[in-house]
Parts: structure tokens; sequence; C-alpha cells
């Protein structure tokens, strides 16, 4: 088994495409997963201009890279999120509009399915993304949180996003949410919770992303072994767990890259995950999709982490056994 290792564009959006591609080639990347942000690829130019995803695809070419998913985690979180001024900073003009909630919930829906339909014209089968969550800070139940409150959350969800799976089911493109905290599934059981709020339907399944469960405690194997035929991407992100006896977990309101954090991300091979138990896991999943590194370390050049994260998963992949060891002994041997 060869794994293509692509490149998110997501944290390398503050390059026009052209310069990135050209990077990524020589990091030795296979091909980019491309961020529905920047100049990386446009949602409305590739279903108004006819030559557009076309054109996409040729400039990949020109530096032998190719394309097996987009991204578009940014508006995929207004769908659900109770709406504030965060929100503007990541969102389009268009679909932040006049910012009034309900309005931006619905245009975030509304971009996403036209978001499945730029897949398709693309001639991809995946777009990743966030969902958001209306029920998030519902987390630490006080006041108390009934149970009435997080069904209704995950309805709320499956009553937002079941008319957009129904547009990616036309389009025969499938849609992987990043399980990560602030979507409706953040854990191995919220995730349990959410596809079955959905129905269990095929064109919702996982983006799976190591990096943010390890913090949590969760342990990615299993994550994998819980849903092996809902793994439709991953994600190649480590993190570290440095709790010192001053730290939390919940990171005190301090943020990334800051030495007094109880977490943080890691370039891939120097934080504390697990990948080759992770390989192993997807192996027998059956797994064969890219493994896309999303490269996010706050202490360390980006240019030279993303180069040795890309010589990092090369080497880390590998292929299962096609035959048991002692097949040699067996009576079809003798």
């Amino acid at each position: 088994m060869s794994r293509p290792v692509t490149l998110f564009t997501g944290q390398w959006a503050d390059l026009p495409l052209d310069d990135l591609a050209r990077k990524a080639k020589e990091f030795g990347y296979q091909g980019l997963e491309l961020a529905c942000w920047g100049d990386h690829f446009d949602v409305t130019r590739a279903l108004e201009e006819s030559g557009y995803c076309a054109a996409k695809r040729d400039q990949l070419e020109r530096h032998d890279l190719a394309v097996y998913a987009i991204s578009n985690h940014l508006v995929g979180q207004a769908v659900c999120d109770r709406i504030d001024e965060r929100h503007k900073s990541i969102l389009p003009a268009h679909v932040w509009g006049d910012g009034k909630p309900e309005g931006v919930n619905k245009r975030a829906a509304e971009e996403m399915k036209k978001t499945a339909r730029a897949a398709q014209k693309l001639g991809v089968s995946i777009v990743n993304g966030f969902t958001g969550s209306g029920i998030w800070h519902l987390l630490y139940s006080f006041p108390p949180v009934p149970d009435s409150m997080i069904n209704q959350g995950f309805a709320e969800f499956a009553d937002r996003w079941n008319p957009i799976l129904d547009v990616f089911a036309e389009c025969g493109v499938r849609f992987a949410l990043e399980v990560h905290p602030t979507e409706i599934a953040f854990d191995l059981f919220t995730a349990q919770r959410a596809l079955d709020a959905i129905g269990r339907r095929e064109e919702f399944g996982f983006n799976f992303d190591p990096s943010h469960l390890h913090w949590q405690g969760v342990d990615s194997v299993e994550f994998i072994r819980a849903f092996p035929d809902r793994i439709y991407h991953v994600h190649v992100k480590d993190a570290i767990v440095t709790l010192g006896g001053r730290q939390g977990i919940l990171a005190s309101h301090i943020q990334f890259g800051d030495p007094r954090r109880g977490w943080d991300f890691r370039s891939p091979g120097r934080g504390g995950i697990d990948f080759e138990e992770i390989i192993r896991a997807l192996n027998h999943a059956s797994y064969d999709g890219p493994l896309s590194v999303e490269w996010e370390d706050c202490g360390m050049d980006r240019e030279t982490g993303a180069r040795e994260a890309c010589e990092f998963v090369q080497r880390l992949d590998f292929a299962p056994s096609g035959r048991k060891f002692d097949s040699a002994f067996g009576e079809d041997e003798a």
C-alpha cells in the first residue's frame, strides 16, 4: 500500500497557491489538500467560471501534484455555531453578510452545498470540514444541563446538515468531519451520537486527526477501530501534553505556543502520538486514502517542519502483510 502524502494548505493560505505548490513539491509532497480560502480554491468561481477547475488542476500538475480533497472548515463551522463577532474574521464577506446569526447560519449551509458541487466539478470525492455546534458551550454541566438541551443540540445538527448532505449525495461526494473541540463531535462518544443523529447516512464520515483526540485522553487507535468504515480522510498532526503541576488541560485561556499551556500541537513525530499504531489500525480498516500533513507547531519554522514532516510520513507508512508469518508451516506448504 502506498498512500499519497499530501499537505493541507489551510495554514499556508497567506501564500499564493503557485508559490506553495512549488515549495510542496520541493519538500517531497505528492499532492495538496486545498483549503477553500486564500487563492487556493474559490467555491464561487469553481461554479461560475467554466474553466476554473481545469485551470486549478493544470496549475497543480505543472508541479507534479495531485488533489484528493478540498476543505471548507471555516464556513462549515458557522452552520451550527452560535454566531458572534469572532466568526466575521473567518468567513467570506458574502457568508457573513450583515452578521445577524440566523442569516449567517443559513448562508453557511448554502455555501456548504455549493462546496459539494464545486468538489464534484473539480473531480474530488471528499470535502473535509467542521460542523460547528450549538451545544459546545454546555460542555461543563453547570448550571446543570438537562439531557433535553443536549438532545436538542444533536437534533439541530441533523436538521441543518441533512439538507446539506442531500446535496453531497446528489454529487457523489462525502463530507468528512474533523472531530475536534467546538464541533458537534469532539470525541468517540459524540462522534457515535452524531452518526446516529443523521441515521448513519454514508455521505457523512470523519477526517481522522489524532492531535485533537490525544490531549483529551482519547486513544486515537480506538477511534479508528470504532469507525473503520467512516475514516474518509486522514490528517497527520501531532500534539503533546505538558502538565507539570501548574498547567491545566483546558489551557487556562493561554494562546497556542505559550509554554505555560497544558498541551500544544507539534510537528509530526515530535509530540506524544504513536503514529505506528495508527498506521497499523488504518491498514486493518483498509484505508488507502491520503495521509495529509496539517502542519502546526508554533515553536518551529514551518518550512523546516513541513519538509521534515513529509519525510517522517513517508518513512512511517507501510503496507499490511499479505500472508501469515507462519504460513510456511501450513499443510498446503508441506
